[in-house]
């Protein structure tokens, strides 16, 4: 490093596993040994790492190795979906702790929900209070800079609400809120492609459809927060499908998991859930597995054009009818295949989600941990 590294510079070095003796600090650093000394001091008072087994010796007295407390602290979070939400507790690591489901539809508003998921974090917490921040994901488009909501017709309840304050009201920690298909691409990529590539575009198909962009390793969010909202891209020929948002054809109208229910209950098929659905694909009924198969065509038309702009290693797909439709995965292959580029899809993977349904969970911890444990913020905090 160029110039001294701060206590927060310190930390990073031991959670990236870069540096994890204080002889290690040094020499990346440039640090004295009196000042990688005080530095890891103030972090060991302050939980932030700990002292581990001793390390291996390459001669001599074995040098004591550092290692990350993740269990320094908690992040309260919660992944709401259109139906169901996610709720947990989880370590500086991005693990839960604790966590249950709550079956609520996201559209009684933010006076119904959010009262509903703090009274949720005061049972898992069971007295714990030392809460580092508060992450959550929302179904709808976020200005991430104000944690406000800004979805006109579209959970119109929620629109103009800014959701720190609230919290922040009855947890007085940092609280970080983004669009919920955000969070799940920062918690796949991080957790289970980090190693292997930079770019991936996350879509999540269920009742309703969106994307998240992960670019050069960070998540892309455009000027404002509106980065990623591909389910209100039309497709051809979508048949006039009027959207929720106002306008005709959209992705979202024709492919996402509601749009196959009306379909098949046009075409006579008795069903109500998805579940009803995914019984009539394994039991090879024809109709059904053209429907959900056209949906996913439908879906790959919009995902052709994202890569083509955007160049991804990775289409990741997820959500309940990514994960339970093979026939819609591959709707989806055929077209991205067909129209994207031949440089795009050259070495272009489209895979179903490796961490599922915990993906939101995971991203949230790690939209706050990432905020609280950098080095600016536990510098400043040092400083106050």
């Amino acid at each position: 490093m160029s110039r001294l590294a701060t206590t927060g510079e310190v930390l990073q070095l031991v959670r990236s596993g870069e540096a994890v003796t204080r002889a290690e600090i040094g020499r990346v650093t440039g640090l004295s040994r009196p000042a990688v000394a005080h530095r890891v001091a103030e972090l060991l008072q302050r939980g932030l790492i700990v002292e581990d087994a001793e390390g291996p010796s390459t001669g001599g007295r074995p040098p004591v190795r550092l290692r990350f407390n993740a269990a320094g602290g908690v992040v309260p979070v919660a992944s709401l979906g259109a139906q169901r939400t996610q709720i947990a507790v989880c370590d500086l690591a991005g693990e839960a702790l604790a966590r249950t489901d709550v079956e609520i539809d996201v559209e009684e508003g933010p006076d119904v929900v959010l009262p509903l998921v703090m009274d949720t974090w005061e049972k898992l917490l069971d007295g714990r209070t030392d809460i580092v921040g508060i992450g959550l994901g929302v179904p709808a488009t976020v200005e991430f800079a104000a944690g406000r909501t800004e979805s006109a017709r579209v959970m119109a309840s929620w629109t103009g609400v800014m959701i720190p304050p609230i919290i922040e009201s009855r947890f007085p920690v940092p609280v970080l809120v983004d669009n919920d298909v955000n969070v799940i691409a920062m918690g796949e990529h991080r957790m289970a492609y980090a190693s292997e590539i930079d770019d991936l575009l996350f879509v999540k198909v269920s009742t309703r459809i969106g994307a998240g962009v992960i670019s050069g390793g960070g998540i892309l969010r455009g000027a404002l927060g509106a980065a990623g909202e591909i389910g209100h891209i039309p497709v051809r020929d979508g048949g006039g499908v009027l959207c929720r948002c106002g306008n005709v054809d959209c992705v979202d109208s024709v492919a996402s998991g509601t749009a196959i229910l009306r379909d098949l209950s046009e075409k006579g098929r008795d069903v109500s859930s998805l579940a009803d659905v995914t019984a009539l694909v394994r039991a090879g009924d024809a109709e059904t597995m053209a429907v959900v198969r056209q949906a996913g065509r439908r879906l790959g038309e919009v995902i052709a054009t994202a890569v083509n702009l955007l160049n991804p290693a990775v289409v990741v797909l997820g959500g309940d009818v990514a994960e339970m439709f093979q026939p819609l995965v591959s709707g989806v292959r055929e077209i991205v295949y067909q129209r994207s580029t031949q440089l795009a899809t050259r070495s272009l993977r489209i895979e179903r989600s490796r961490l599922g349904p915990g993906a939101g969970i995971t991203g949230c911890a790690l939209m706050v941990i990432d905020h609280v444990l950098s080095p600016a913020a536990i510098d400043d905090t040092r400083a106050s």
